[in-house]
């Protein structure tokens, strides 16, 4: 057998008790839970790491990330393969356009403060410089065309890096219209594409676990994207999630969530934009 493929094999099938113990630790950890369509994912993504650190078995590793200060330092490096997920810049297009809706009516009644906007599970950044875009574009034209502020943050260190670093294959940009790409990226010499100076610096990344936004200093935010990240918890904990996000909006704020990620979701505060393409809320105003 090469080499090549024998990197790919898992080095022995887990036990159920080991799968179960691994289920229970993730979701423990970080609210994701791993379910059996999943198991072959899990594995693969261990046995890899197991391999470059010369651990024969499961339970041996999961002992080892669970040990003391040197476990939490395995943990994070293993976090990092569990949770990159495949994104794009502008997914899921009705969302946006249902944004920028938003924002210009908002527009409308002038700019008292700058608007905060807040991508939640940001991966690699293509969602809040999105988010960014969307902003910028709104705001073009008027006298104060950075008058606003995006965070991004996810629980992956490495994701985080990578969005902060801003750059991304061609591939990445291919749905993106080409007078946006060219306003808001710089081609590097390599063909990679660089988020601008301008508006890199609208855009900042923080590592939160959304197990903890009871926790999170983001409050009164005009414009919270939570899209493609509730689908890995339970159907409670997706709601716990949203009704902390909901507190997190300032009056008139809005909410997007991806569109099937939660079922018959209501909160008292909230109240659901007419448009069946999206799953999208407002804050009521004062």
């Amino acid at each position: 057998m090469q080499s090549g493929v024998w990197a790919l094999q898992p080095l022995v099938d887990m036990s159920a008790t080991e799968f179960r113990a691994w289920q229970a630790l993730l979701e423990e950890r970080t609210g994701v839970v791993i379910n059996e369509q999943r198991r072959a994912f899990l594995q693969t993504n261990l046995s890899a790491r197991m391999r470059e650190l010369g651990v024969a078995d499961y339970a041996s590793y999961y002992r080892q990330v669970t040990n003391g200060p040197r476990g939490a330092v395995e943990w994070s490096t293993l976090l990092d393969r569990l949770t990159v997920q495949e994104t794009r810049f502008f997914r899921h297009r009705p969302s946006f356009e249902v944004l920028e809706g938003y924002l210009r009516g908002r527009l409308q009644h002038g700019l008292a403060k700058p608007w905060e906007l807040w991508s939640v599970g940001c991966s690699s950044g293509e969602e809040p410089y999105s988010l960014a875009i969307g902003a910028a574009e709104v705001l073009r034209d008027t006298a104060q065309p950075e008058h606003f502020g995006v965070t991004g943050t996810d629980i992956s260190l490495n994701a985080l890096s990578k969005a902060r670093d801003g750059q991304y294959g061609a591939r990445k940009l291919e749905q993106m219209d080409a007078d946006l790409c060219q306003r808001y990226f710089a081609r590097q010499a390599d063909g990679r594409f660089k988020v601008i100076p301008r508006l890199a610096a609208r855009v900042c990344c923080a590592r939160l676990n959304v197990l903890e936004l009871a926790k999170a200093p983001m409050s009164g935010m005009d414009v919270i994207f939570c899209q493609n990240l509730l689908i890995y918890f339970r159907r409670w904990r997706r709601r716990e999630i949203l009704n902390r996000l909901a507190e997190s909006l300032a009056p008139g704020g809005l909410l997007v969530v991806g569109v099937g990620e939660v079922a018959g979701w209501q909160h008292p505060e909230l109240i659901p934009v007419a448009d069946e393409r999206v799953l999208a809320f407002t804050r009521k105003s004062l």
